[in-house]
């Protein structure tokens, strides 16, 4: 009866893609804290004082039941105007939430056109949904604009919908969002643009890359609270009738029991940081500064972001490296297909102000030395 599922497992350890679970330890080089406000003493007070006065800890039921808490309408008050957007609505992470739009918003009628190095939460939501799928070229504002002409010339006659990533996971580099709402008003078209990870980073007063484009009729925009806010959560930011179309017919968010009422306030106070402290910023943009000249020392491309791979290639060499540098107590982890492309495993640093800058050179000093090794 099991048979079929070893078989599966067999056959990943064989291309060397078989994952197991390990707990954190060393260095943090791998996750998405970039700003190091996971353990935030002024979030944990929040927190903390939001249970003294009576905050439940679970939600205890859907938004449209008695899920819904103060706390959340809260937070997504404070979004809403933090983000410069008509209003916000609280999911409960940003995998379910790209899922939500992309399955709820789009009509069978639309074409949703996806960057083909977009997460793996936007493919599942548009492959799910009811309208036409394609991908177009990572980056490119003309692959999107040729994909929309080509959709029109064979017959399509909804909306466009043009969905990208402001800032990407796995390579650090940004989508070119001026051209892109520049082929969205064109075709009176749809932008919905994962903010993931630049929220709290990037624009105006770390409102994101997307922030001049917050507020337009055609814009939605999807802000992770588990990241550089350091919570859980996502924030849909949208026109109002497009979070009130959601409220009515997305199952996602209709029928799934309501994020904690305690995550929304560590959102709301994360919000609160991000706008009263932007030495953060400062402190994170010196670390990206100082790894990519690291990098560019070792003939490596620097991303010019807090995200940096080192692509390898191959997945064990790409494996063995990761496993080398968390033996000198440098949390690295290696990425493998099929999160990236084949032929392009790597190794994912991720700079967060849960190190400094000894931390980031003694990285890449165990790095030079092991890279040479390993060529």
């Amino acid at each position: 009866m099991l048979d079929r599922y070893q078989a599966t497992l067999s056959g990943l350890a064989r291309k060397d893609r078989l994952r197991t679970l390990s707990t954190r330890a060393g260095l943090d080089f791998s996750s998405n804290d970039y700003l190091g406000l996971a353990r935030s003493k002024r979030m944990a007070e929040a927190v903390a004082a939001a249970v003294a006065a009576g905050t439940p800890v679970g939600s205890t039921g859907s938004r449209l039941l008695r899920g819904n808490a103060p706390e959340h309408e809260a937070l997504e008050a404070k979004a809403a105007g933090f983000f410069g957007a008509e209003r916000a609505l609280f999911f409960g992470g940003g995998y379910i939430a790209n899922l939500a739009v992309l399955t709820t918003l789009p009509h069978k009628s639309d074409l949703i056109v996806l960057d083909e190095l977009i997460h793996a939460s936007a493919h599942e939501g548009a492959r799910a949904g009811r309208a036409d799928v394609v991908q177009a070229a990572h980056n490119d504002a003309g692959a999107v604009d040729d994909a929309i002409i080509a959709w029109r010339v064979m017959g399509g006659t909804g909306r466009p919908w043009i969905v990208v990533e402001s800032l990407y996971s796995m390579d650090g580099d940004r989508a070119p969002l001026g051209e892109l709402i520049e082929v969205a008003d064109r075709h009176e078209a749809f932008l919905f643009v994962d903010e993931a990870h630049a929220t709290g980073i990037y624009g105006l007063d770390g409102r994101g890359l997307a922030h001049d484009l917050e507020g337009c009729d055609n814009v939605v925009v999807l802000h992770t609270c588990g990241k550089a806010l350091g919570a859980s959560g996502a924030l849909v930011t949208a026109p109002a009738v497009l979070c009130d179309y959601l409220v009515n017919r997305c199952r996602p968010f209709i029928y799934a029991t309501a994020p904690s009422p305690l995550m929304a306030v560590a959102a709301a106070t994360a919000l609160d940081i991000v706008a009263d402290e932007p030495e953060r910023r400062g402190r994170l943009a010196r670390l990206v500064a100082l790894a990519g000249e690291r990098a560019e020392e070792l003939g490596l491309a620097a991303s010019g972001s807090q995200i940096l791979p080192i692509i390898v290639g191959d997945n064990r060499r790409a494996m063995a490296l990761a496993q080398a540098l968390q033996s000198r107590g440098f949390d690295v982890r290696g990425i493998r297909p099929p999160t990236v492309p084949e032929g392009t495993a790597r190794l994912r640093i991720s700079l967060t102000l849960n190190v400094g800058e000894d931390d980031v050179s003694g990285l890449f000093e165990a790095l030079a030395e092991k890279w040479e090794r390993s060529q």
